[in-house]
């Protein structure tokens, strides 16, 4: 066993999968040393990356189901290092050859030579926490589709009730009284039983949020920024979680996929549109919140775009100003209180 001195120090890469994987062991020049392929049980895992040496470092894909894997590697004193799957795909790509093997030795090579694309390890904690979030999400996003799916089941009958909310007291009224023939009216009525239930679910899951998060002093500042309410400050809590692993609101933005590619060569530079590349809830939650009455800086920051763009410009406008918001949201999680733009930039 490695007695933890830079020559002889090991490394692993561990290609997880859903019922096995492969783990394999490299010195520190890069020579493979064993590659063994596993079922999938944490006492197997830990055993067979300790013949790596104590506390030696291990990396990781964020693939489906990692959780427990890093649990059980963490708990053992294991260095763990979580390698992103975007970055991982990315270098792939230029493989002719890709087997469980060769993927556990380039996860181990990379650690070696400090290029490994890392992820964020989220503690336990938040790690529930997002999964509540993503969870409501979930539901909200199926709830949303039971919903159009009884819009058009009455569209094709040229019914169209004028209420937003269908779950509300008129819009069960409204939908009472509908009368179809046999198997439309079995269909809306599977559907209706179905947004009940997902609004049940919904309601609990936010009930639950709010339980684990109302004493949160991040939570509670959050809310306290014009255009966000308990959801979003869930959403931007649970996703960004420890805000100084930032180095600025550039750098959260970055995280975010809110902003634009960038392509330089000799004299030639471009930049596109943004990169949607990070939390898409986050992005979600800073968008959703500038269309709401939000704060002054962000909303005066967007009307100046449109007043300049014209209306072709809304989505830019949109897009700036919910970077401006997540400007705000930085501050406030790492200040406790909200900082007030008054620059003229626009970004845009």
């Amino acid at each position: 066993m490695s007695d933890g001195t830079a020559v002889d120090r090991q490394f692993v890469g561990v290609d997880l999968h859903s019922r096995r994987s492969v783990i394999c062991r490299i010195d520190a020049g890069g020579v493979e040393l064993a590659c063994r392929q596993i079922d999938n049980d944490a006492k197997t895992l830990v055993r067979e990356v300790r013949r790596a040496g104590r506390g030696a470092p291990v990396a990781i894909e964020a693939t489906w189901g990692w959780y427990w894997a890093v649990d059980a590697l963490q708990g053992a004193g294991f260095e763990v290092h979580l390698a992103h799957p975007y970055g991982m795909t990315a270098m792939r790509k230029r493989k002719r050859v890709k087997t469980d093997a060769k993927d556990a030795y380039e996860l181990a090579n990379l650690l070696r030579l400090g290029s490994l694309p890392e992820a964020y390890i989220a503690p336990g904690g938040l790690r529930e926490l997002r999964e509540l979030v993503r969870h409501r999400q979930r539901l909200t996003q199926a709830n949303t589709a039971v919903k159009a799916g009884i819009r058009a089941v009455l569209a094709k009958h040229n019914i169209h009730l004028p209420v937003s909310d269908l779950e509300s007291g008129l819009g069960t009224a409204l939908l009472d009284q509908v009368t179809l023939m046999p198997a439309y009216l079995h269909r809306l009525d599977s559907q209706r039983r179905q947004m009940l239930l997902l609004e049940a679910e919904i309601g609990a899951t936010e009930v639950e949020l709010d339980r684990r998060l109302k004493h949160h002093p991040d939570f509670r500042n959050l809310q306290k920024i014009k255009g966000i309410g308990p959801v979003l400050s869930a959403v931007l809590v649970a996703e960004i979680g420890d805000v100084h692993r930032f180095a600025g609101p550039d750098q959260l933005a970055c995280w975010a996929g809110l902003t634009p590619r960038h392509y330089a060569s000799d004299r030639t530079t471009r930049r596109g549109h943004i990169s949607k590349e990070g939390s898409v809830l986050v992005r979600w939650a800073v968008v959703e919140a500038v269309q709401r009455q939000c704060e002054p800086s962000v909303r005066e920051l967007r009307e100046r775009i449109i007043a300049r763009r014209g209306p072709g410009g809304r989505n830019i406008a949109k897009i700036a100003a919910a970077h401006r918001m997540l400007d705000i949201v930085y501050y406030t999680l790492r200040d406790g209180t909200s900082r007030v733009f008054t620059d003229t930039r626009d970004a845009a």
